[in-house]
Order: C-alpha cells, then sequence, then structure tokens
C-alpha cells in the first residue's frame, strides 16, 4: 500500500519498481525510473512501515528487523481474529445448507435429518481444521 508521488499523480510502488525480497530479511526495490528513486524512499519513510531505507543510487534496501515479542502477540491475535472470521463463514454455509435442505420437496424427513447431521459434521471437522491451523500458526508466530 506504499504510494509514490510520481511525476505528480500517487502510483503505487509495484508500478513503479521491481519489488524483491533476496532472503528472508531483506527487501529490495529497483526502480525501472533512476530519477524515481528519491520518491520511492521518501514514500517508504512516510508510509511508518518501521524500515530504514538505504539508497545505493540504483536501487533501496530494506532491511527487515526481527519481530518484538509485542508485534508477534498482535500478529498471533490478528491471526485469531482471521479464524474467527473463517468459523463464521463455515457456519453460515451450514445455515445455508440446512435452509436449502428443507426447502426440498419430495424427500423424506428421515433424508433431510441425515443430511442435515452430515452437514453439521462437516461444519465440526472444518471448524476443528480451523483451531488446529490456528494452533500452529500461533506457535509459529511466537517462536523466537
Amino acid at each position: 500500500d506504499v504510494m509514490v508521488e510520481y511525476y505528480g499523480a500517487p502510483t503505487p510502488l509495484n508500478q513503479v519498481a521491481n519489488v524483491s525480497v533476496p532472503d528472508a530479511m531483506t527487501i529490495a526495490i529497483q526502480p525501472w525510473d533512476r530519477t524515481a528513486i528519491n520518491a520511492i524512499e521518501k514514500a517508504i519513510i512516510n508510509s511508518n512501515l518501521g524500515f530504514a531505507p538505504s539508497n545505493n543510487g540504483e536501487n533501496i534496501i530494506l532491511n527487515v528487523p526481527p519481530l518484538t515479542e509485542e508485534r508477534r502477540k498482535e500478529l498471533a491475535k490478528q491471526a485469531k481474529g482471521e479464524t474467527e472470521d473463517t468459523k463464521i463463514v463455515i457456519r453460515n454455509a451450514r445455515q445455508n445448507g440446512i435452509k436449502e435442505l428443507k426447502k426440498l420437496e419430495g424427500v423424506s424427513e428421515d433424508i433431510i435429518k441425515d443430511s442435515e447431521g452430515s452437514v453439521q459434521e462437516l461444519t465440526d471437522k472444518f471448524s476443528k481444521i480451523c483451531d488446529e491451523q490456528l494452533k500452529n500458526k500461533e506457535a509459529e508466530i511466537m517462536k523466537v
């Protein structure tokens, strides 16, 4: 979401430069137009991403600092929020499935009840998968 002031118009960074990741702790930005290097550097500083760009005249190098404990907790909280949003989508799909089952005509109530049970089993299965994935992701995020 870094916007660069490029010829008087705010332009996304990826439209004025090639952004690459040579290793896990470095981001390299190579502008297509070398005259835009100062504008890119200024945009990165103003974006409040916490990066200190270094400019060698042709490229901009961003060294990614190691995550602080506070940032790790914030990322874990964000992962939990995303998991909850996913579980809401799963529950909504269950409700829609049950509504559709109840609309069916000419099908016995036993078959509908069995199908509702199957829908609930799938809901439980995928909710459990979400919880497992969250547990793994939290462990990965909090690992120093």
